[in-house]
């Protein structure tokens, strides 16, 4: 039993990947950086590559990915469906503009209409991605007003942290991004502890007579739904021990959050040059190591008010 790893890749990468995006957009549509070939090339072929790869990591959790093209036609009423349609329409802007701003060298009003409908894109994307969480109502840790602002702070810090280290090793070091990048790392380091400790005093906030609906008596299971588990159990009933949760959130914490600062601020002191350079390009392998532990724990931590019925308390 654990949960869904193509699940967790997706929205580790795709995150990353729509946060460089969101950035790049931004610079292109400022005007702050002027657009170079080799430097653009790779930096939109790292967000293209962390967004695509993420995506095809998530057919892995369909059961029939061949029918995963339905899914868009429910975009009325399914943030899963809102989230692959704002996936497959930010590509139309994202495309436009490495093309003409990174390959072409293009500048003028319609980059920055292209830049600024990236950046906007991108946020939709991660918002409707947050939002396929938030919706549950079932699920206590998700459904809340913290899982939106995480997912986005989230993107936010890795997307600075990968631009910081594509800065700094095409030679281009800025000390706005890296103090942007520094700065968001310890935002979302906040963040996440806020969120851990709010979590943590939820507890199972359904019973099962509130659950069914009784409220005579003391309800109990008589007969087990299942003989044995499912997915609900697999993917939102997993249990972790405390010592084990209590470790992971560690590693996270350093990965993710305490060691990219650490190697932040080394950058920040070396004012550009090939260490300066290595350095930010672990800082930024080292978060996206670290968020996976944290997306990981944000799924296995969670509790589906389904697993009552199967004698959770």
């Amino acid at each position: 039993m654990h949960p869904a790893y193509s699940v967790i890749v997706f929205t580790t990468a795709t995150g990353a990947g729509y946060g460089l995006l969101a950035l790049l957009g931004l610079l292109a549509a400022s005007g702050a950086t002027p657009p170079a070939l080799v430097p653009g090339l790779v930096s939109f072929g790292l967000a293209f590559v962390l967004i695509g790869g993420g995506l095809l990591s998530s057919t892995g959790h369909l059961g029939r990915p061949e029918r995963a093209w339905r899914a868009f036609s429910q975009w009325r009423s399914s943030w899963l469906s809102r989230e692959g349609v704002a996936a497959v329409v930010t590509f139309v802007p994202a495309g436009l503009l490495a093309l003409g701003w990174a390959v072409m060298g293009q500048s003028g009003a319609w980059i920055v209409v292209c830049g600024l409908l990236a950046a906007a894109c991108a946020v939709v994307t991660v918002c409707s991605t947050a939002m396929i969480y938030a919706s549950l109502k079932p699920i206590a840790q998700w459904h809340s007003g913290f899982t939106l602002p995480a997912y986005l702070m989230f993107a936010a810090t890795s997307g600075l942290v990968l631009l910081n280290a594509l800065t700094q090793v095409f030679g281009r070091p800025s000390l706005p991004w890296l103090a942007a990048a520094l700065v968001f790392t310890a935002l979302a380091w906040v963040l996440k502890v806020v969120v851990w400790r709010h979590n943590d005093a939820l507890g199972m906030p359904a019973t099962l007579n509130s659950a069914t609906g009784l409220k005579g008596g003391t309800v109990r299971s008589v007969e087990w739904p299942h003989t044995e588990d499912n997915y609900l159990l697999k993917e939102m009933g997993y249990r972790v021990a405390r010592k084990h949760a209590a470790r992971l959130r560690m590693i996270a914490v350093v990965l993710a959050f305490a060691l990219p600062g650490a190697l932040l601020v080394i950058a920040l002191l070396l004012r550009g040059g090939p260490a300066a350079a290595a350095v930010s390009v672990l800082a930024a392998a080292s978060q996206l190591a670290g968020l996976l532990v944290e997306r990981w724990l944000f799924f296995a931590e969670a509790k589906h008010t389904v697993t009552l019925y199967y004698g959770r308390a």
